[in-house]
């Protein structure tokens, strides 16, 4: 990268780290604390990633993803899934139109999953049929109705929700299914103080307004910058080592994975760590990715890709224990083997 050009990148950087900051601020006029939550859950948006948003009712996750949309001036749909819900109650349907000549024809009615920003609330109530519909439209990106094909609107980015409890009578996201997640974010109970807050805010008769402070079209072209932030090939070996440890089938697998571990993370796991790193060293106003980026996506990232086995549950182990101790224990590459990189 020459000079000029990694100048006029460190400008867009500086810019777009700068609207991340307004749009936390906005976000914060709604949302109480949840720092780790709305910078994963933008670092996703930012990198074209979905994400499964884990927490016990009333935390404020639809309220989260509704805030979101409002300070990016995009399209919002909520869909509430239920025992009962059908594909097409999802992706949209054909239905049977006759004009004043009599002639019929039919007519594509789009669904709710064509829209900017789509939250699947409790997906796992809903049959893995009706699950599958808007996943496949998460990995494609476009909805397939008979012979047609239509593509979903750009941006898109599906956000889901499941309830940890109440699990009688839900439908388990398969592994090959969580995969499509960029993030699995965990949503937790807020500080004292931060609930102080809530009941303080939320009790009176004021209703915060946010303002916009991007478009759709924005949204595309900082996708494309976060993109271009750069990878070295000393992160694309660290990256890979902290997949690989995962894995109880690789020679290079800590004993502790190897007893615990049923299976790890694919290389899509990878893929998602690179481009979570990236977010993060852009919204940080960088043009490079550092060990301490891919860190802290690292949890997320990982957390529902790794499948611990009874031995580990018995003991009282959990996924993001053994993801923190991985994260401990693999050790980043000799830097000097890259210095010419």
């Amino acid at each position: 990268m020459n000079v000029s050009k990694q100048k006029n990148l460190g400008e867009l950087l500086e810019d777009f780290s700068r609207h991340q900051k307004s749009m936390r601020e906005e976000l914060h006029k709604v949302i109480v604390g949840q720092e780790e939550v709305v910078e994963q859950v933008m670092a996703a948006i930012f990198t074209r990633g979905h994400c499964l948003l884990e927490g016990v009712p009333g935390l404020a996750k639809t309220l989260l993803v509704s805030t979101i949309a409002k300070v990016l001036d995009m399209g919002f749909k909520r869909i509430q899934f239920t025992p009962d819900l059908m594909p097409s109650d999802i992706t949209g349907t054909n239905v049977l139109d006759e004009d004043e000549t009599g002639k019929r024809s039919f007519r594509f009615v789009e669904g709710p999953i064509f829209t900017n920003i789509l939250l699947a609330d409790e997906i796992n109530r809903t049959p893995p049929k009706t699950q599958a519909a808007l996943l496949q439209a998460m990995q494609e990106r476009e909805v397939s109705v008979g012979r047609t094909t239509f593509d979903l609107p750009d941006p898109f980015f599906a956000i889901a929700t499941q309830n940890p409890i109440e699990q009688e009578g839900t439908y388990p996201l398969p592994e090959a299914q969580l995969d499509r997640f960029m993030f699995n974010i965990k949503v937790d109970y807020p500080s004292v103080r931060e609930e102080e807050l809530i009941l303080s805010s939320t009790t009176r008769n004021e209703k915060q307004e946010v303002k916009k402070v991007l478009s759709g079209r924005a949204i595309v072209n900082l996708q494309k910058l976060v993109n271009s932030v750069a990878v070295s090939e000393y992160i694309i070996k660290y990256t890979a080592a902290l997949v690989r440890a995962t894995r109880p089938s690789d020679e290079s697998a800590p004993d502790y994975v190897k007893n615990f571990v049923d299976w790890g993370a694919g290389p899509r796991a990878g893929q998602n760590l690179i481009a979570g790193g990236k977010a993060m060293a852009a919204m940080d106003g960088r043009f490079s990715i550092a060990i301490d980026d891919i860190k802290k996506v690292a949890e997320p990232v990982l957390r529902h890709r790794v499948n611990t086995n009874f031995q580990a549950q018995a003991e009282g182990l959990t996924t993001e224990g053994l993801i923190k101790r991985i994260l401990n224990d693999v050790p980043t590459p000799p830097i000097e083997k890259f210095e010419n990189a």
